[in-house]
């Protein structure tokens, strides 16, 4: 059976971490972040983790 590729663009913005959790940035935090207030760039500065239902969804593609 072949492998599947990993998907580029998913793997450009998540990280798989050692423990198995997927570590992602917020949305919305990619560019036009001039025209956003101050707080949400602090904001969208941390990280999250992505979902567990999503983790599931995506296990194979990362």
């Amino acid at each position: 059976m072949p492998k599947l590729k990993t998907h580029k663009g998913t793997s450009k913005v998540a990280k798989v971490r050692p423990g198995g959790t997927i570590k992602i940035g917020k949305p919305g935090q990619r560019h036009n972040t001039g025209k956003k207030n101050a707080a949400s760039n602090r904001v969208g500065r941390k990280g999250s983790t992505m979902s567990k239902a999503d983790m599931n969804r995506l296990k194979n593609v990362l």
